[in-house]
Formats: C-alpha cells, structure tokens, sequence
C-alpha cells in the first residue's frame, strides 16, 4: 500500500473535525475529545508519510482522477513532509493549552463553540499550503487558513484586538489580492498553474515577463513571511490576540510565507536572478527586527520583533541558492517553529501569574515559579542560540554555507547574523533579569499579587519553626508546591491565587521538550533537511513526481547567489 495516496487526510480530518466539533457545541468535552483526537490521528499519518518518503521519495497524488496539469494535485516530498509533522505537533500542542485555558477560565477567550472549529479549519489550510502542487491551490490554502485567523484573532471582542484584527485583515487582503493578479498574470502567460508544469513553461518566456511575475509573487509571498520592508503589520497585531492564538500565529503563519517563498524560488525561478535583494532583505529584516525588539518592555511584543528578525535568517538561506544554505535554512525554520511558538505560550503563563506580560510589573518569578522559569530559559536560550541548542546549529549551518558562498554581502550577512543573534540574548536576557531575578518590589509598577507572595513565603517558615509542629510542616510543604506550580498560597485578601492549569503547564512543558529533542536529533535531522534542499535545487524529482518520469526538466542556470 503507498501510504502517500493518503496525503489529503492531512487536510480532510482538520476539516471533519471542524463539522463534528461545530456539531457538538453544546457538549464540551466531547468537542475537545473530538479535536484534539482527529488532530492526534493527522499527526500520526503525516509521521508515516515523512517516513515514507524518506525512503521511496518525492510522490504526487492526483485529486479526482484529473491528470496534471488539468486536475489539483498534491505533493509530498520532503519538504512538506517535514513541515506538516512540525506544523501538527505545534498545533496539538497549543490546542491542549488552549483546552486546558478554556476550562479554567470558562471559555471566556476562547469560546467552546467557535473556537476548535476555527482552529482545526486553520490547521487543514495549513496543510493544505504545505501540501499544494499549484498556485491556485495554494491560494486556496491560505485563504483558509486567513479565514480562520481573522476569527481567531478578535476572540473576546475587545477594543484592541478589533482594532489589531482590522490591521491584520487588511494587510492580509491586500497580499492576497497580489498573490491573486499574480496568479492570473502567470497563467495568462503560460496557460497553467500546476507548479510542475510552470517548471518547464516559465523557462520559455521573456527575461521580462519572467522577472515581473517572479517580483510580483515574491512581494506578494515577503507580506505574510513578514520579511522587511513588509512586516510592519506585525508587531501590532499578534500581541493582542489571546495567547494560545498568538503562539500558534507566530509559530506557523509566518513560516507559510517562508514555505512558499521556498517552494517557488526553488522550483519556478531557480538560478540567482534575485539573489542579490534577497540578501539585503535578509540583512535588513534581521537587524531592523531584533533593533526594534531591543525597544520593548512588553514581552509578547519583544517576541514579535524577534519573530521578524529571525525570519531575515531563514531568508539568507534561501538566497544562497547552495544545498548547505537551502539545508540550514530548512532546519532553522522546523526549530525557529517549535521555539517561538513555546516562547509565546510560555508568556501566556507569565501573564497568567504574574498579571502581566510586561517586565516593567514583574519581579521574583523564579522564586515564585521556578519550573516557569526553567520553562522560560530554555527556549530563550535556543532563540538566542546558545550551543549546544538547535538553534545554535542552525545558525552556525548558515555562517557555514555564507562563508563558503564568499561573496561580500555574503560576509555582511554572516557578520549581521552573529550581531542579530547576540543582541537576541541580550534582549532575552533583559526579561530574564528583571521578570525572573529581580525582588517584585524593584519593578517599576510591581503588581499587588507578587509583592505578596515573599510575606506568604515567610509565615510558612515561622509555621515550621514554631516547635516543627505538623500543621507548620503542612503549610509550608503545601507552600512550595504551589510555588512550584506558579500559585501563590493566598496573594492578599483582595485577590485570589492564580493557578496555572495542569494541561496548559504540561502541553507548554511537551513543546519545550520537542525543543530540546530537535537539538538531541540534530544530526538525522540535518540529513533530512540537505537531502530536501538538494532535491528543491534539482527540482527533478519533484517535476517527475508530477509530470511522470519521462518528462525532461530544464538545465538550471549556475547558481552562485548574491553577487
């Protein structure tokens, strides 16, 4: 049995899923059981299909019984392969948070009957984009998943997440609509959207005509990456929505840009015709997002400006147009993936303990909490790319295939990498001193709940020296555990504990584990992503997947990038 043949379950179980969910709005727990179950099963079948094509290679499969280039079709090859398995498992595990938030705050930000439909219908249009083996249907995909997030995003109705929504749906259509005029352009020119198809057809045209369209779908791909100038849009929209919808927005969306940007750069404009621009628009997204990251004191903003800035890395890879640049960058984005998205979900904790996202009201949360704490440096470290963590390896994979490029804005790139990297740890570091380390009451506007948690700390210790007696000794263990938890025993009289729900610390905990995981299994990892990079570069297999294997593959231009 070909078990790639069952590639469009990654997208049709989100989407049944969504139906049955929406079907049981008045019985929550089976909702959750139904969402978090079917998107359980998706990732257990992209898991077989990234085996599978491991070993037999890049397969197609036509929808319908249409033959390509007439009928939709989808790919899996290595690439989308590895991008689904990440994209499900980032995805299940924010749905868990998000289950585990709704329960205990009765649904108030995420309400039961909109909410898991929603996201799984994000999800399939996920999917749908990593699977997709024509632009049209890829269009498809990320209106879909659009759709769903500009529901996910005004969750609650407040003024500011209206406002945050009305600036992301904005920009979002105006990228569309580019990405839709392209899409009619390159098939007014070639007659044919199939992206293997176009492989062949693009090389028959004008220099021109061929730069146009290859601008046009750049320009229209660099406003969802949010690749500098074209990320303004942001910052200002992520950090206001709820936070499980903020962790898996900056986790995955920005990463579909990339994905296309990839897919396309590779498979119908090879060569190095737009190298140079890419290279200076990786520069300056790296260095103008990790500047502007430098300026915040709130921390989900702070995570926004670095979600932008490490974008610019993923772009450097792409412009060196070399199987190690192509295969770093690949790498980087399945780590950039898992470690931003535990960052913001990790914030969604602070806020939920501390009372706030901002550094300016924290203080003394590794007393307080110290598995928050480990929760939080860990995935800090790996963003700032501390070795031996993953995102060290990757960063050092680009310097690698920088250097060996040669070239002078090559150099400027490696240079600007090292300083983006090394100004991430000093803006992580930052929120690790003052919200972490610091007493509560040095913060410049400490909040009530954690100046009151070191008086709580201390009546537990005069329990216990008060003749050790047993009811001493059982309100200070009760004490530690609950600080160990992130609760605080009684914060005032005026306000109740907040508690960090089991299934929000525990689905945070497993997405700071894969983090980890991604460093133990670098190596195989790596050999995953030069292999995907090498067959994007020689497109063969890709075109012969989808044409047939007799078809002829046009002889690509020296790609020697940026110079």
């Amino acid at each position: 049995m070909n078990i790639a043949s069952f590639a469009p379950l990654a997208v049709v179980l989100p989407i049944l899923g969504a139906a049955l969910t929406f079907l049981l709005i008045r019985h929550s727990r089976a909702q959750r059981a139904v969402s978090i179950g079917l998107l359980s099963l998706t990732l257990l079948l992209e898991c077989l299909l990234l085996a599978h094509v491991w070993t037999a290679g890049t397969a197609a499969v036509t929808i319908g019984g249409w033959l390509p280039p007439w009928g939709i079709v989808m790919v899996v090859d290595q690439f989308s392969s590895l991008m689904l398995v990440v994209s499900s498992a980032v995805s299940l595990a924010v749905l868990v948070y998000a289950t585990g938030q709704g329960m205990a705050d009765g649904d108030h930000d995420a309400p039961v009957s909109i909410f898991h439909p929603t996201y799984l219908i994000l999800v399939a249009g996920v999917s749908n984009a990593f699977l997709s083996g024509d632009l049209f249907n890829l269009y498809v995909g990320f209106e879909i998943l659009l759709t769903a997030s500009y529901v996910l995003m005004t969750l609650g109705g407040t003024g500011p997440r209206i406002r945050a929504g009305v600036t992301y749906v904005v920009v979002s259509v105006v990228s569309s609509v580019l990405f839709l005029i392209s899409i009619a352009m390159v098939y007014g020119a070639t007659g044919t959207v199939n992206m293997a198809d176009l492989a062949i057809k693009l090389g028959e045209l004008d220099q021109g005509t061929k730069t146009l369209l290859h601008v046009m779908l750049l320009v229209a791909f660099g406003i969802k990456a949010a690749v500098f100038p074209l990320s303004f849009w942001l910052p200002d929209s992520y950090p206001t929505a709820p936070a499980p919808v903020t962790a898996v927005f900056a986790g995955l969306l920005t990463k579909v840009g990339v994905y296309a940007m990839v897919r396309t750069e590779t498979l119908l404009f090879p060569g190095d015709s737009l190298n140079t621009p890419l290279m200076v628009a990786a520069l300056l997204t790296m260095v103008v997002g990790i500047l502007g990251a430098l300026a915040q004191s709130d921390i989900k903003r702070l995570l926004s400006f670095t979600l932008v800035s490490h974008i610019g890395y993923m772009v450097f890879g792409l412009a060196m147009s070399s199987v190690a640049g192509l295969g770093a960058a690949v790498f980087y984005v399945a780590h950039h993936i898992t470690i931003q998205t535990s960052l913001f979900l990790v914030t969604g904790l602070i806020e939920r303990r501390g009372g706030s996202s901002s550094v300016d009201r924290l203080g003394g949360l590794a007393k307080l909490s110290p598995l928050l704490a480990i929760l939080f440096f860990i995935p800090g470290m790996n963003l700032a790319g501390i070795p031996p963590f993953s995102g060290f390896l990757g960063k050092v994979g680009l310097m690698q295939a920088g250097i060996e490029l040669g070239t002078p804005l090559a150099y400027a790139l490696v240079i600007g990498g090292v300083l983006t990297s090394l100004l991430t740890l000093l803006a992580i570091a930052r929120v690790w001193n003052r919200a972490f380390w610091r007493r509560p009451s040095d913060a410049e506007h400490p909040d009530p709940v954690l100046l009151a948690v070191p008086e709580e700390a201390d009546r537990a210790e005069d329990a216990v020296e008060r003749a050790g007696s047993r009811t001493g000794i059982m309100l200070a263990a009760r004490t530690g555990v609950q600080r160990l938890a992130g609760a605080s025993p009684r914060a005032g009289a005026s306000r109740p504990a907040t508690l960090l729900p089991r299934t929000m610390v525990g689905s945070t905990l497993g997405l700071v584990a894969l983090g980890v995981a991604l460093t133990v299994f670098a190596g195989p990892l790596f050999g995953l992503s030069d292999r995907a990079a090498a067959d994007m570069l020689d497109r063969s297999p890709y075109i012969q997947a989808v044409m047939g294997e007799d078809t002829v593959v046009p002889a690509v231009s020296t790609r020697g990038g940026g110079q």
